[in-house]
């Protein structure tokens, strides 16, 4: 087993963790990114009591932390193994890729809606909360996305 991959997984895991500690211990609030995204997109309608700018702005940091993420661990040297599939590389077809990603995001949306929530907020918040309706929630999720796996896999001839 590569010690690098061990290490970032053990890294990128802990900074997960720490990161949905902080959160809820500074403003409160569960990590769970499809709320905080639903939030940060559609809290101007509305007129909740936390519908203002002020109290939406941890919110937009917080999803741009997570898409610069990437980026600056890649300035240290991390990045994802040889063995990763690039849904853009040369040999694939980018049209069917692309489409794919869209469906599954839609489909993916639909999904933290319907469960009422996300695998950050349930998996990892809740858990750690002892939530029994977030363990519920993250076997289903995880045994949704074996079998779908297993799916593509076998049946439809995929990676």
């Amino acid at each position: 087993m590569n010690t690098n991959l061990i290490l970032q997984a053990f890294l990128g895991g802990g900074l997960i963790g720490l990161g949905a500690f902080a959160l809820m211990l500074f403003n409160g609030r569960i990590a769970g990114i499809s709320g905080i995204t639903f939030g940060a997109i559609f809290s101007h309608n509305g007129g909740g009591k936390n519908n203002n700018s002020e109290n939406n702005k941890w919110r937009w940091f917080f999803i741009l932390g997570l898409v610069i993420a990437p980026l600056i661990t890649s300035v240290f040297g991390f990045s994802l193994p040889d063995t990763f599939p690039s849904a853009f590389s040369a040999s694939s077809n980018n049209v069917i890729n692309i489409s794919l990603m869209v469906i599954g995001g839609l489909l993916v949306g639909f999904g933290t809606n319907l469960g009422s929530g996300c695998t950050s907020g349930h998996g990892i918040c809740g858990i750690s909360r002892l939530s029994a309706r977030s363990i519920t929630a993250t076997c289903v999720f995880m045994v949704s996305a074996i079998l779908t796996v297993a799916m593509i896999k076998h049946l439809f001839g995929g990676a």
